[in-house]
């Protein structure tokens, strides 16, 4: 059974930082597509990183360039988004989420529901 569960998620300061922790079972990264997404009050879910173990290439959406870095540990099947110089606008829910590439996952993926499986998310406040 795949399942992926965050955590790391809390209040924090504008400008500050933290980082989000996803840990991942039941599948392997090879073969797969990991992304971070959020979803603020009110609005649509977003992508903000992915890594595709096709090509091994990172995609940050505009929003976060700079300032998150999203990193694996393959040992401990978790990956990581650190998340430096934190705006009010950054405040959402993030989940962790696979897609698969033998049923046609991209990164960043073509709609964020194309997805195969979702943690069930950490929240994050950036407080002014």
């Amino acid at each position: 059974e795949v399942q992926l569960v965050e955590s790391g998620g809390g209040l924090v300061q504008v400008g500050g930082s933290l980082r989000l922790s996803c840990a991942t079972s039941g599948f392997t990264f090879d073969g797969s597509v990991i992304g971070w997404f959020r979803q603020a009050p009110g609005k649509e879910r977003e992508g903000v990183s992915c890594v595709s173990s096709k090509d091994g290439s990172t995609y940050y959406t505009d929003s976060v360039k700079g300032r998150f870095t999203f990193s694996r540990d393959n040992a401990k099947n978790t990956v990581y988004l650190q998340m430096d110089s934190l705006k009010p606008e950054d405040t959402a829910v993030y989940y962790c989420a696979v897609g698969f590439l033998r049923y046609g996952s991209t990164c960043p993926p073509s709609t964020v529901y194309a997805m195969d499986a979702w943690g069930k998310g950490t929240l994050v406040i950036v407080s002014s």
